[in-house]
């Protein structure tokens, strides 16, 4: 079965950097894209951006640019989020997600935004930016 545990998430100031972690198992790598989504109080799930497993392309939502990276240790099965200068606007529940599909910079944000594209869901991490 496909699990992606995520972890790392906390309090932190205004700021601050945060890195999540997604560990995966039960799939072959290669295969799949996996992401990152966050889930803000009272807001709708929004996409923060997504790695190919396949070649190790990356891609963010245009809002994520520039404060978020996200990178992979094939090795460890494990995927993360790396957050710089937080905001309390990212004060959200991070989920890691899961697809075995192709992900390309022509489809990515066309799909890849949409969580019902993401076959798999992990349970979710709380970050909050204390102001």
């Amino acid at each position: 079965d496909v699990q992606l545990q995520a972890s790392g998430g906390g309090l932190v100031q205004t700021g601050g950097s945060l890195r999540l972690s997604c560990a995966a198992s039960g799939f072959t790598w290669r295969d799949y894209a996996i992401g990152w989504f966050r889930r803000a109080p009272g807001k709708e799930r929004e996409v923060v951006g997504c790695i190919s497993n396949h070649d190790g392309s990356t891609f963010y939502a245009d809002s994520m640019k520039g404060r978020f990276t996200i990178s992979s240790d094939n090795v460890k099965r494990t995927v993360y989020l790396q957050m710089i200068s937080v905001r309390p606007e990212d004060t959200a529940v991070y989920y890691c997600v899961a697809v075995r599909r192709e992900i390309y910079s022509a489809n990515w944000y066309h799909k890849g935004s949409k969580p019902d594209w993401w076959t798999y869901w992990g349970q979710g991490t709380l970050v909050t930016v204390s102001s």
